[in-house]
């Protein structure tokens, strides 16, 4: 019997800042029946990470733990009961949220049913980019809001990792995308199909939409910011609208002006699964759906891509933080500083 691989992987050794990581050798994990061994080239980060990272979520993530939540790579070994998926398959997909190993190692074992093919016009780094933050954005959509061809819907923090793609999705769908952003972002977020857009830095949006809509409102609000968005929601709403919120609340809200437009909340922590991915894959195979890449950074500079996600700052950071596994590949917004643009 041959020694057990070991692999490189970025462990979370304590709670903390984004220098809370340290690059460690780490067993690779047996694969069970129902399972497949990817060699990660990709993956990417998220709030989610970053929140786990600074401990928001103690009770669920036991240390040290390897963390991230997207993967994108080769299939190198297959249960022996998957049939599903061959040596050589190009997959991509979620780990399961608080259930073990994440993304950012340089091998991933994963349950059969999480895994999708990745789309074949995509790069690594654009599917690992896609996979929780669009996951989340079809759960939001499709299964909450049920979003239908010709409603509007205002999506907040259009120029974002999940933005830019909801965005693109509720296009995709037939709706019309009004959107919030910088107004160095409207031809931006315009070119991803917005077709107003909203500059959250100097209007205000609930005034904003009832002129836009001629007083008539939006159906779904898509909230990635959270703030005071759930108690003003209502204020942009036509009557049956929904609310769909990424936000976990950290205080209470009244949401009395809810009452009055016979409105529906719905709070999503996403779920994984292919049906999901294979959703996802026919709309971007179709050239209706890309994701967008703000920054790159490899492997061992993963703090430096919490932080840039964190506190972009200056940053003019549009998209997804990606994370290419397998190079060394460098490439940063503007307004990055000179020493952290050194490959």
């Amino acid at each position: 019997m041959k020694m057990k691989d070991s692999m490189k992987a970025m462990v979370l050794s304590r709670f903390g800042g984004a220098d809370a990581f340290e690059m460690r050798d780490v067993l690779v994990p047996d694969v069970g029946p129902r399972q497949v061994r990817v060699r990660i080239h990709a993956t990417a980060v998220n709030p989610l990470d970053y929140q786990i990272r600074r401990g928001d979520y103690v009770d669920h993530v036991p240390l040290p733990a390897i963390i991230g939540h997207d993967v994108s790579g080769v299939i190198e070994e297959v249960g022996s009961h998957v049939t599903e998926f061959a040596v050589g398959d190009e997959v991509y997909y979620t780990p399961r949220i608080f259930g073990g190993a994440g993304s950012y190692a340089e091998q991933h074992v994963a349950d059969v049913e999480l895994v999708g093919l990745k789309p074949t016009n995509l790069t690594h780094l654009e599917a690992a980019s896609l996979t929780l933050a669009g996951g989340t954005v079809w759960e939001a959509f499709v299964t909450r809001a049920q979003l239908a061809v010709g409603e509007t819907i205002l999506i907040h923090g259009g120029a974002g990792g999940v933005g830019t793609l909801a965005i693109q999705v509720a296009k995709a769908i037939g709706a019309r995308v009004i959107t919030t952003a910088r107004a160095t972002d409207h031809a931006f977020v315009r070119s991803l199909g917005a077709d107003e857009a909203i500059d959250f830095m100097t209007d205000d949006y609930v005034e904003a939409v009832a002129t836009i809509t001629r007083g008539r409102g939006v159906n779904v609000v898509f909230d990635t910011i959270g703030g005071d968005t759930l108690a003003r929601s209502p204020l942009v709403l036509a009557d049956a609208g929904r609310v769909v919120s990424l936000v976990d609340i950290a205080q209470p809200q009244n949401l009395i002006e809810a009452w009055g437009r016979n409105a529906s909340y719905h709070f999503v922590f996403t779920r994984q699964n292919r049906g999901k991915l294979d959703a996802l894959t026919a709309l971007v195979e179709r050239g209706q759906v890309k994701p967008v890449i703000g920054a790159v950074l490899p492997l061992a500079r993963i703090g430096e891509a919490h932080a840039l996600l964190e506190n972009p700052g200056p940053y003019a950071l549009r998209g997804k933080v990606a994370i290419d596994v397998v190079g060394q590949t460098v490439s940063l917004p503007a307004g990055s500083t000179p020493s952290a643009t050194v490959a």
